[in-house]
């Protein structure tokens, strides 16, 4: 109702605008002359489009505009958000892999701390062995000479008989000739150690 009252006031001033002011149609005056009624029926016009502009356009034009901004201010606040999920998924990434860092290290040195275990272990089981070895060796070569001394004698006393019986041409009794040449053996190889 309001804007049909409007209407009507608009379409009366337009109708006769020069017979208002008092204005005849005697032609224009020049740049500089102000004419009250254009000037008049300008503001009137531009009052009703700002009317008009605010009814209808504004709200809209304003409601998108602050939509705009508040889905920008939410972009805004999303990126944001994300920047700091992404700083603590960095923060933890560095912490993960400076923890792998050091348990690959730890794992490492025990690596080479059990290496140089094993390795120490069977450097001292070769000693072992090695010395077993020379022992085992030591004895068989006691033996050995022990055998060999006991073979020479027994030799020796055979060889000592054998000229001792061509010698004397005579029988005697092998067992006593077998521990007089013994003995003699065990006098010579006394004295022989004594020297």
């Amino acid at each position: 109702m309001r804007a049909s009252q409007i209407t009507v006031v608009v379409y009366a001033l337009a109708a006769s605008p020069i017979e208002l002011f008092g204005q005849g149609g005697e032609g224009g005056g020049g740049l500089y002359d102000i004419n009250t009624g254009l000037s008049f029926w300008t503001l009137v016009v531009f009052g009703i489009l700002v009317f008009i502009l605010g009814k209808y356009a504004w709200g809209p034009i304003l409601a998108a505009v602050d939509a705009r901004e508040k889905g920008i201010q939410a972009a805004l606040d999303e990126a944001a958000e994300q920047n700091q999920e992404a700083e603590t998924l960095l923060e933890k990434y560095k912490e993960n892999l400076a923890d792998a860092r050091r348990q690959a290290n730890e794992l490492l040195a025990e690596g080479k701390a059990a290496g140089d275990s094993i390795r120490m272990e069977i450097e001292e089981k070769a000693r072992g062995e090695a010395q077993s070895i020379i022992e085992r060796a030591r004895a068989e070569i006691e033996r050995e000479r022990d055998a060999a001394i006991a073979e020479i004698k027994r030799e020796s006393v055979d060889l000592a008989l054998s000229a001792a019986t061509r010698l004397i041409k005579e029988n005697l009794d092998q067992e006593k000739d077998r521990a007089l040449v013994e003995r003699y053996l065990a006098e010579m190889g006394g004295a022989g150690g004594e020297r």
